[in-house]
């Protein structure tokens, strides 16, 4: 299968295209250099040009807090719903299979109940979360062969990412603050892309939920547990010892210019259902991904 993956350059997009040349399908990365996702005509051509059977759609502008900036607004819009219509249209002509990676952000993040990959109850609280759920609508309005798949708290071998910081911040403090009260569960671009290529070899379509196993787990878990792993894999500079991790509330937090969901819980039965290979827990994938980096 020749499959067309956008955002190569971002954490997801480096590691689907791994895996799919693993997997010997002819995989082509592009990114804005090669194929402007905002410009119809660039996404044409780009589209024509490789005629893949599938697109898997990774590029997106994820700066959650940079998104609210108004100087930066409509290039969002631009990135994440505009760019998203574009890809979805030449899907439709040229009836190629689309999947879309969105986010939890496009609900409100409010109670406690995990979200269902079918749940229409969309409330954004911030611009990402509005723009990504454009790009959703977009893909249902326009196709019927399509994979929307809602990721959260995502961590990769290539870019920044929650664990990046904490371990670089970890080793110039000797205690931290990490919010307690925003539940979720992280997710590892390597085991994820594996996920979504045993997907598009499908014809499964829909909505659907995917992070790793293991349970709902708060950032100030999350940041235990990093620095836990770290310590025993002999980085004793992450030693309780000698650095403090102490739970505030997102309101003591304070310092964020994008509203958060608390609630980033995402039910993932479905993946099940269907037949598909849930992802390893997140503490094996943590333990995994820090023998990588450090």
């Amino acid at each position: 299968m020749k499959v067309l993956v956008t955002g190569v350059k971002g954490q997801l997009g480096y590691d689907v295209v791994n895996e799919l040349t693993k997997r010997n399908h002819e995989a082509i990365g592009v990114d804005i250099e090669e194929m402007d996702i905002t410009d119809y005509s660039s996404v044409e051509s780009g589209i024509k040009k490789v005629n893949p059977d599938a697109v898997i759609h990774c590029a997106a502008w994820t700066a959650v807090d940079a998104a609210e900036d108004v100087d930066n607004q409509e290039k969002v819009y631009l990135v994440n719903a505009t760019g998203t219509k574009h890809i979805a249209t030449l899907c439709k002509e040229l009836d190629i299979k689309l999947m879309y990676l969105s986010t939890d952000y496009v609900f409100d993040g409010q109670g406690t109940e995990p979200w269902q990959p079918d749940c229409k109850d969309y409330n954004p609280l911030n611009i990402y979360g509005k723009t990504k759920l454009e790009g959703e609508l977009a893909v249902v309005e326009l196709l019927k062969k399509y994979f929307i798949v809602r990721i959260a708290w995502v961590f990769g071998k290539n870019g920044n990412n929650f664990i990046k910081t904490m371990l670089k911040i970890g080793k110039l403090h000797d205690t931290l603050t990490v919010v307690s009260d925003q539940i979720g569960t992280p997710t590892y671009t390597y085991d994820l892309a594996r996920l979504l290529v045993d997907m598009i070899e499908t014809d499964k379509y829909g909505y659907y939920h995917a992070t790793n196993e293991g349970g709902y787990i708060s950032w100030y878990d999350f940041a235990k547990e990093i620095f836990h792993q770290a310590n025993e894999l002999g980085y004793t500079e992450y030693s309780e010892d000698l650095l403090t991790v102490s739970p505030v509330t997102t309101e003591e937090y304070g310092i964020s210019k994008a509203a958060r969901p608390y609630n980033s819980r995402l039910d993932k039965s479905k993946l099940i259902d269907q037949g598909f290979t849930p992802l390893p827990t997140w503490k094996d994938a943590l333990n995994r991904y820090l023998k990588e980096i450090l």
